[in-house]
């Protein structure tokens, strides 16, 4: 048997503002933007390359999910960006204003750094040794 994680959502105050900053500053593709009527969309993005998981992008409706904005993981890192290029990626992403909250690291495990989307999750940029 093998399974896969197909898809993890991540809440967004807007489909859009989510676009923007996973298509216009990381340059994931837009893989699906479907309206599902009533305000809601079925918004996938995921990395160039990348073939089987993707983000779904999550409208926050109502004062819970509007909380968990940015905190969905407690504060830590919960999201892996891998490259197969770390510098170049690195500079392409603060060179699009993504902010990064540390400078790079080179570890045994690989090269990383910390940054965090717009919304407030923290990500890692990691190139793995």
């Amino acid at each position: 048997m093998r399974q896969t994680i197909a898809r993890i959502a991540i809440v967004v105050p807007a489909y859009d503002d989510g676009i923007a900053f996973y298509c216009g500053k990381l340059g994931f593709d837009l893989i699906e933007d479907t309206d599902l009527g009533s305000g809601k969309r079925w918004v996938l993005v995921r990395p160039k390359g990348a073939t089987e998981t993707a983000l779904l992008l999550a409208k926050a409706e109502g004062e819970r999910q509007q909380a968990a904005i940015g905190n969905q993981t407690g504060g830590r890192v919960g999201f892996f960006l891998f490259t197969d290029d770390f510098e170049r990626d690195y500079a392409a992403m603060r060179a699009a204003g993504v902010e990064f909250r540390e400078t790079p690291r080179h570890e045994a495990y690989g090269s990383v750094a910390v940054f965090t989307d717009p919304f407030g999750n923290h990500w890692d940029l990691l190139q793995p040794a």
